[in-house]
């Protein structure tokens, strides 16, 4: 098999998500919790009573005053630190240096530990004053201890080469530490505080900063995603939320109600721009201030060098996925063939293709065919994902109305060498099953590097954490799409490919939404509402298809999306990043499982004992390089010939004459030639 029908197949493994989330049934589900095979296969299988759906979250704490006395604590032991530790960083030698980091893990573990309870806690209920309060404590409990131990890091990034090297010398024991070091400190010589007073400067900036995505949050749970109500055409009154419309839109096969569904949140997301854009604003010069502080250009430049990036990669990136958007426009126009338009509109890209009774699928059910996408992975893999689903790790479904907040997300619980707790909003829908396998793949990565690696290595760049999530999406279809019928390929195929366009188009296209926001506001000292939705729409236009009809006023999109409020600056291009890595490890994965299997483990398990480079080619032999990218859009290519032959397949001759008439024919996709 060549090169690049191999890689292409990884791509059609994630489509089977479609039939899982909209009620259809898949081959191989079985009721019974016991021994399962899957070709031969033989694993555990999860037992649906001993399913759990909510967070115990009595391992992190046994009450909401035990937090509070640790927090009181935490504060103690920070002042007991900076008493202890700033004479000896005077004269400082290598024994005092190891016994420093010892001391700080041990802290910011239970640091780590008390953070979650109060982040998770306020994510179940954004209006609880309790985790609001909680919260807040521990990020200015963050604060001040950056503050007490800013003369360590002011010492550690102005060390020499040579100084290191007598550190290094007289406490062997630091060895074991180089790589963190090298990561923490000593790359970070020229983007470091230059004293004590800039560092809590710096501190005080970082602080505002966290408080600002806690309001961000807030704001989107309660106002920017709480549209109002609409009627539909049976008169019954339908109340649009985070969860509400998106399942409308994926479910109904009303146009007209889709159509009123999406006119009331568009002009809604319009009417709370000028309010989260003065929020935007203020964290935009917070972010850059920051990192000029730091001796970066702005936050953009910040960003990269965290993520051991180059500006030059990202530009290639964005480049190719812009010159080549036209690929999908074989793919829109089945869509508009499939659902007899003459023309898209927004509200109808969302609608699944087949199975359309508006019934979710069952949660046990989602995790069954998740659970034999691993049956020829490691068997940990299968190990870890039953912890998780079975030991009140995973909070599953949605509650808006109580403060819930939306989206998904995993929280690594590495500082216990326990499973990752999961969030998310599960509504039986194709991209809540997707989340849900993409989660799990977070969860499994983050508890094998708690069980590999010292606390301190038990991270990595941002893109590489989206590694194993979005392989777990790729394993997950591919299970579907071997095991389901003609029609369930064709519709999961189908909606795999726009969630290609949202990988390969949105999520870059967020980025420079982000990169030309903060430029904006660099030149103007804040933005307006109308200011960055039309600078919203203008990119949009750059990655989008010209074939869909898009309202000729501008957008306000980016109100809602949680990313741009985070911290961590320029999250979502990270996701296009992966999605091209995983499908190049993919393509490992089918043409030796056995040898790909010794390696994935060991590169989930390394987390940053080396870099992300250093990694990827030690494991696998892939650079992050234009070519990764072209690849990735060659298999979205193939994809799109292969879906047509599938629906060939299914109605004959009637699918070819009209796919002829609307030239989006492109014939079989096993016989295309490549280089």
């Amino acid at each position: 098999m060549t090169k690049k029908i191999v890689a292409g197949f990884a791509i059609l493994g994630m489509l089977l998500l479609f039939a899982f989330f909209s009620g259809c049934s898949a081959p191989g589900d079985s009721e019974e919790a016991s021994e399962s095979v899957v070709e031969g296969y033989e694993f555990e299988e999860l037992n649906p009573d001993e399913i759990t759906t909510e967070w115990n979250e009595s391992y992190l704490f046994s009450s909401r005053e035990a937090a509070q006395e640790e927090l009181e604590e935490l504060r103690q032991r920070s002042v007991e630190i900076s008493e202890t530790f700033r004479p000896e960083f005077e004269e400082l030698s290598g024994p005092a240096l190891l016994d420093y980091i010892e001391t700080k893990k041990e802290f910011s573990k239970s640091f780590e530990i008390l953070y979650i309870y109060g982040y998770t806690g306020l994510s179940k209920n954004v209006n609880e004053p309790f985790f609001a309060s909680l919260l807040a404590d521990a990020q200015d409990l963050a604060t001040e201890h950056g503050k007490a131990t800013s003369f360590a890091t002011v010492k550690l990034t102005s060390l020499s080469t040579g100084e290191w090297e007598q550190l290094f010398s007289e406490e062997p024991g630091l060895e074991e530490y180089r790589p963190y070091l090298e990561a923490s400190y000593i790359r970070f010589a020229e983007h470091r505080p230059k004293d004590e007073g800039q560092a809590a400067y710096l501190a005080d900036i970082g602080n505002q900063r966290m408080k600002l995505q806690t309001e961000a949050f807030s704001k989107i749970t309660n106002n920017v995603t709480r549209a109002g109500n609409i009627t539909l055409e049976n008169g019954e009154e339908y109340t649009l939320n985070s969860q509400s419309f998106y399942t409308l839109l994926s479910t109904d096969p009303n146009r007209g109600n889709r159509k009123a569904c999406y006119d009331l949140w568009f002009y809604h997301l319009i009417d709370e721009s000028d309010s989260m854009a003065a929020l935007y604003s203020e964290k935009i010069r917070l972010d850059d201030l920051s990192s000029r502080e730091l001796n970066y250009s702005d936050s953009y430049e910040s960003c990269l060098y965290a993520l051991y990036l180059t500006e030059a990669q990202v530009d290639e990136m964005n480049m190719v996925f812009k010159e080549r958007k036209d690929v999908f426009e074989g793919y829109n126009d089945f869509r508009k063939t499939k659902l007899g338009l003459e023309t898209l509109k927004p509200w109808d890209l969302a609608l699944q293709l087949s199975c359309q009774s508006g019934e979710g699928y069952a949660y046990a059910d989602t995790l069954g065919g998740i659970q034999k996408s691993y049956a020829r992975m490691d068997p940990r893999f299968n190990e870890i994902f039953l912890m998780m689903v079975t030991g009140n790790f995973v909070d599953v479904y949605p509650a808006p109305e109580d403060g819930k907040q939306p989206g998904g997300y995993c929280y690594e619980l590495c500082a216990l060498q326990a499973p990752a707790l999961i969030f998310m909003n599960y509504n039986g829908l194709i991209s809540d099953q997707k989340t849900l396998a993409h989660e799990l793949g977070h969860g499994i990565h983050f508890y094998l590097m708690g069980e590999s690696v010292d606390y301190l290595y038990c991270s990595c760049p941002i893109y590489e954490m989206e590694v194993p999530s979005t392989f777990n999406e790729e394993l997950f279809v591919d299970y579907v799409v071997e095991n389901s019928d003609r029609d369930t390929a064709v519709a999961v195929l189908s909606q795999h490919l726009g969630e290609y366009q949202n990988y390969f188009g949105f999520q870059s296209m967020i980025m420079e939404f982000e990169y030309k926001a903060h430029r904006l506001c660099a030149e103007n000292g804040n933005a307006s509402g109308a200011e960055l939705n039309a600078l919203w729409t203008g990119l949009s236009k750059e990655y989008r298809s010209d074939s869909i009809e898009y309202y000729a006023e501008d957008s306000a999109g980016w109100t809602y999306i949680n990313h741009i409020y985070l911290t961590n600056n320029y999250y979502t291009f990270n996701y296009a990043v992966s999605k091209a890595i995983t499908l190049s490890l993919f393509k490992q994965y089918k043409e030796d499982q056995e040898a790909f299997n010794e390696n994935y483990i060991a590169y989930l398990s390394a987390g940053s004992t080396m870099t992300p480079e250093e990694k990827l080619n030690k494991y696998f032999g892939i650079e992050i390089n234009r070519q990764l990218f072209e690849d990735a859009m060659d298999v979205v290519e193939l994809r799109i010939r292969q879906l047509e032959e599938l629906e060939w397949e299914r109605n004959g001759p009637e699918f070819e004459s009209a796919a002829e008439s609307l030239n989006v024919y492109s014939g079989s996709f096993w016989k295309v030639p490549v280089e």
